[in-house]
């Protein structure tokens, strides 16, 4: 019986990696669809006479052809004519623009103001496997502005062997909704109650140990309390 459930276990192991493998390959024909509709439309819509009235009748003509097609109405074709454009002379961004969804380049174009920004979310993006959902809120909280003015800051030793600054000067914690003047058990509440946010602002090469974490010192038994042990950052691999 006990085979039977480690076979099962590599079974779901299998099917699991095959079905992420098999949808790495679907974004990465989708966005590659994308990128050659928008360098069509971008090209045509500056020899058409009638300009971006073009892509009106682009729209038109798609959705006579395949019927409740999602994706190509007027909308989403100036998106994928924006998506080519923005990225048509970038070299560094072509090489990865399948790595990360559709979803996420909305948010990172749409929301980004320089190159380097948008540099910076799309590495972000790979290295996390961020949502859009959690893309967005990084962008919405400033992050990259944030991180840009602490990456500089001298950092001891240790942490230094990191080759990056995993701590900001500040964060932003406005998701735990406290109220105005709250106190520490608000906070505590909070950040347990919207513990994975909180990670995703302070980082991911954190972890969260528990309310209280019981320590040995001396043969005598301690608890550190929740406000030093709530986020224990893993700097291993400093050592």
């Amino acid at each position: 019986m006990k085979n039977d459930i480690s076979s099962a276990g590599n079974l779901i192991q299998i099917i699991s990696q095959s079905r992420q493998n098999a949808l790495k390959k679907v974004n990465e024909e989708l966005i590659q669809m994308y990128w050659r509709v928008g360098e069509y439309l971008s090209t045509e819509s500056m020899k058409a006479s009638f300009g971006d009235a073009y892509i009106d009748t682009v729209a038109e003509e798609i959705q006579n052809a395949f019927p409740g097609i999602k994706g190509f109405n007027r909308r989403g074709l100036y998106r994928m004519k924006k998506f080519y454009e923005t990225y048509a002379d970038d070299e560094f961004v072509t090489t990865l623009l399948s790595q990360i969804s559709w979803s996420n380049h909305l948010a990172i174009i749409s929301k980004a103001k320089t190159p380097e920004e948008r540099h910076f979310y799309i590495t972000l993006c790979i290295k996390e496997n961020y949502s859009a959902r959690e893309l967005s809120r990084q962008i919405d909280s400033g992050y990259y502005e944030r991180y840009m003015l602490s990456k500089e800051k001298l950092l001891p030793e240790p942490i230094k062997g990191l080759k990056e600054n995993p701590f900001l000067d500040s964060y932003v914690i406005e998701f735990l909704d406290l109220p105005s003047n709250f106190k520490e058990p608000d906070l505590r509440k909070g950040l347990i109650r919207n513990m994975k946010d909180f990670i995703l602002e302070v980082g991911r090469d954190f972890t969260f140990i528990d309310e209280e974490f019981r320590v040995q010192v001396g043969g005598e038994d301690y608890k550190i309390d929740y406000s030093d042990s709530l986020i224990i950052p893993i700097l291993a691999q400093a050592a």
